[in-house]
């Protein structure tokens, strides 16, 4: 998302490409992108990145929103718009099938039904390899797995984001569905490199979000200093202790760190490789839950898309 959407200017598409590249050469298997990143530029430069080495990754895209020509206007899942906006996806893309298809956001104006039904048929088509959801909530996966098996759900989940832990990630192991966090360094937060003097770009989503005002961000960082601790004492970074953290919390989450630098994109590989002890875990988590986080994650107007 960040090369092109969400955290500022997007990217030269050179400098995007070879950082998708490199995270390959580096053994990274599972991209994420979306219709709405850019809008629709995303795709485009995740295809051309992925071209030469198509067999080898697994994409995944979403589908969900309306567009007034490249500006997203609120939420469509109808059943014509699914299977419009999909046949956009796979030419932007370049590729026949779309490995994972995730509903951005639930449609509170659509049954879940029809558009698991919706992607069910794309499935049978050949155009789609599997199902997921996007800050969905338990009711709606469960009403959705019964149509067509859902293979992942996506949502924000980090250590200074839990609410999964208490009806989403259970559910998931029931079911059989992989979670997939997203934002699991905190928007950047949580890597100590954002503080009280940050200054946010306008066209950077952060400068809007409740939990990055800097009010927030000075009560939120008890937290990043307990990480910060921790790191000092493994001899890893935070980003890569808030990873650990995460990996070891299940065996299938996948989380779906976001960079647009080389550095950092190692960094956040080399976390794979980091193994906390229970003690660790536990005072990670202990400190997760003494310090009161403050600030929504989104404005009122982002709330309403997510489904609880």
């Amino acid at each position: 998302m960040g090369l092109y959407h969400g955290y500022g200017a997007a990217v030269d598409p050179r400098d995007g490409i070879a950082v998708i590249r490199t995270a390959v050469e580096h053994g990274v298997t599972f991209f994420d992108t979306a219709q709405v990143y850019g809008p629709f530029t995303n795709e485009e430069l995740v295809g051309r990145a992925l071209a030469p080495v198509r067999e080898q990754v697994v994409i995944a895209t979403k589908f969900g929103f309306a567009f007034d020509g490249t500006r997203s206007t609120g939420l469509d899942s109808r059943p014509g718009h699914i299977r419009a906006t999909v046949e956009d996806s796979l030419h932007r893309l370049g590729v026949d099938c779309i490995d994972l298809l995730y509903q951005h956001r639930v449609d509170p104006e659509v049954p879940i039904e029809d558009v698991a039904g919706t992607v069910e048929d794309l499935i049978t088509e050949g155009k789609v390899r599997h199902f997921g959801l996007s800050e969905a909530g338990v009711e709606v996966i469960r009403r959705a797995h019964a149509v067509q098996p859902v293979t992942a759900l996506q949502s924000e989940y980090s250590l200074w984001w839990r609410e999964p832990e208490n009806q989403i990630l259970p559910t998931l192991i029931e079911l059989g569905i992989g979670f997939v966090p997203f934002s699991p360094l905190g928007k950047g937060f949580l890597t100590g490199a954002i503080t009280t003097t940050t200054a946010f770009d306008p066209s950077d989503l952060r400068s809007s979000l409740p939990r990055f005002t800097e009010q927030a961000r000075a009560a939120n960082q008890a937290l990043v200093d307990q990480l910060g601790r921790i790191a000092a004492r493994t001899g890893a970074t935070n980003a890569q202790i808030a990873l650990a953290w995460l990996l070891a919390q299940h065996p299938t989450i996948v989380p779906i760190p976001g960079t647009t630098k080389t550095a950092r994109l190692l960094e956040n590989i080399a976390a794979g490789e980091v193994e906390l002890t229970a003690d660790d875990l536990a005072e990670l988590t202990a400190a997760a839950e003494k310090v009161e986080i403050q600030g929504e994650r989104y404005p009122e107007h982002m709330q309403r898309w997510i489904n609880r």
